[in-house]
C-alpha cells in the first residue's frame, strides 16, 4: 500500500536517527572559510605580481582570493552591469572614480601603484629596442612588412599609453595598418614574444617577469612619452571580510615590496 512504512523500516530509520542528526549538526556548523573566495578583478598588466601577493596572503591567512585579470575598461564596464566581483585593481584611475562617484564602490579606493611601458622585440626580431622609438621608424622607412603589437588603446589603458607614445614619436598613422591589438596588455605582450608580431609596447611589470622578458629584448619608454598610468584600487559594494582583508594586505609592507620588484612605483610619501 503507497505510504505504508513497516514495523521493520520504522525500526531502521530509530536506529539511524542519533547518525542523522550529528551529520547534520556537523554540516550546520560549516565553518565560513568553506565559502567561495571573493571575486578579484585586476588589470592584466598585475598578472605575476599579484599571482604572488595573492600567495603571500594565503601563507599568511591561510584564505584563498579568486583572480580574473583583463581589461580595465571590460572590467569597469562589468560591474557597472552586476558582475559579481567583490574588489577592482584598475590600471586607470579614472574608472574607479567613475564606479565610486556612480555608488559601485565602498569608498574612493586607494592609489595602489604607477605603471611603466616597454618597447619589446623578441628573439630574432628585426627591430632593435629603443627608449624614442627610432628603430621602429626606420624599419617603417625601410619599408619592413613589421607588425607591431599593442592592448587595445579603445578600452585598455596600457593601450592608450602606447598609442601615445607611438603618437609623440610621429609613428601612429604609419604604424596603425600595421598593428596587431590585443584584448588587454597581456595578450598584447604574448602576441609581441610569440611570433604574432615582430615587436610590441606593453607593460614593464610583464617585461620583468622571467616568463616574459626571457624571450626579447625591451627598453624602457620615458615616463614623458604618455600620461601617467596611475593605478586604483577599490573594494566594490557588498565585499565582505576576506576581500576587506585582501584589500588590506595589498596596502602592506609585503605587497608593496613585490610591486617594487615589478617595477610599479608610488609618489613619494
Amino acid at each position: 500500500m503507497v505510504g505504508y512504512i513497516g514495523l521493520g523500516t520504522r525500526a531502521m530509520l530509530r536506529r539511524l536517527l542519533p547518525s542523522l542528526l550529528v551529520v547534520c549538526a556537523l554540516l550546520a556548523g560549516r565553518p565560513a572559510a568553506a565559502a567561495q573566495p571573493p571575486n578579484v578583478a585586476a588589470a592584466s598588466d598585475l598578472k605575476f605580481a599579484l599571482e604572488e601577493i595573492a600567495a603571500a596572503f594565503t601563507r599568511a591567512t591561510g584564505e584563498k582570493v579568486a583572480l580574473t585579470f583583463g581589461s580595465s575598461g571590460n572590467f569597469a564596464r562589468q560591474i557597472r552591469q552586476g558582475a559579481p566581483f567583490a574588489m577592482f585593481l584598475s590600471a586607470d584611475e579614472a574608472l574607479v572614480e567613475g564606479l565610486a562617484r556612480d555608488g559601485f564602490t565602498q569608498g574612493a579606493g586607494d592609489l595602489y601603484a604607477i605603471g611603466r611601458i616597454v618597447y619589446f622585440a623578441p628573439a630574432g626580431s628585426p627591430l632593435a629596442p629603443d627608449a624614442d622609438l627610432a628603430s621602429l621608424k626606420r624599419a617603417i622607412a625601410a619599408g619592413q612588412g613589421v607588425r607591431f603589437a599593442i592592448a587595445n588603446p579603445e578600452h585598455a589603458p596600457y593601450g592608450r599609453a602606447a598609442k601615445e607614445a607611438l603618437q609623440g614619436a610621429g609613428l601612429w598613422e604609419a604604424i596603425a595598418p600595421r598593428l596587431v591589438l590585443g584584448e588587454n596588455v597581456s595578450q598584447a605582450a604574448q602576441f609581441a614574444t610569440t611570433g604574432g608580431a615582430h615587436g610590441g609596447i606593453f607593460a614593464y611589470s610583464l617585461a620583468l617577469s622571467p616568463a616574459v622578458g626571457a624571450k626579447g629584448r625591451y627598453a624602457l619608454i620615458p615616463e614623458s612619452a604618455h600620461q601617467p598610468l596611475r593605478q586604483r584600487m577599490v573594494l566594490l559594494k557588498g565585499a565582505g571580510p576576506p576581500a576587506e582583508r585582501f584589500y588590506a594586505f595589498v596596502k602592506g609592507a609585503e605587497a608593496r615590496a613585490i610591486f617594487d620588484r615589478y617595477g610599479f612605483t608610488l609618489p613619494a610619501r
